[in-house]
């Protein structure tokens, strides 16, 4: 099993910044994809940002030029550092990996539990 635990979510102010970390641990053979996803109640969870192995990135249209993502391979650990916050980037933040416990096992999607960001107006 693969482990995802975020930290870094809180109240900000519109126009501030902030910097989720989610660190995997468990049995890792390999760490695929990793992503920020973020869901409000009531609506379908959706894509922030995700960074490949080979560090290609992908973003939402809505958080292009203000979200970037990043890795520490050798730590396990995904970053987002989010700057010009808005009201809308309000939700539940949850972690993403794609991940091999062993050589020769299919890779599974992992998520974590996720963590509150405010963004107040």
């Amino acid at each position: 099993q693969v482990q995802l635990v975020e930290s870094g979510g809180n109240l900000v102010q519109a126009g501030g910044s902030l910097r989720l970390s989610c660190a995997a641990s468990g049995s890792i053979f390999r760490l695929n994809t990793m992503g920020w996803y973020r869901q409000v109640p009531g609506k379908q969870r959706e894509l922030v940002a995700t960074i490949t192995s080979g560090g290609s990135t992908n973003y939402a249209d809505s958080v292009k030029g203000r979200f970037t993502i990043s890795r520490d391979y050798a730590k396990n650990t995904v970053y987002l550092q989010m700057n010009s916050l808005k009201p809308e980037d309000t939700a539940v933040y949850s972690c993403y990996c794609n991940a091999q416990e062993r050589l020769l096992r299919p890779s599974v999607d992992y998520w974590g539990k996720g963590t509150a960001v405010t963004v107040s107006s």
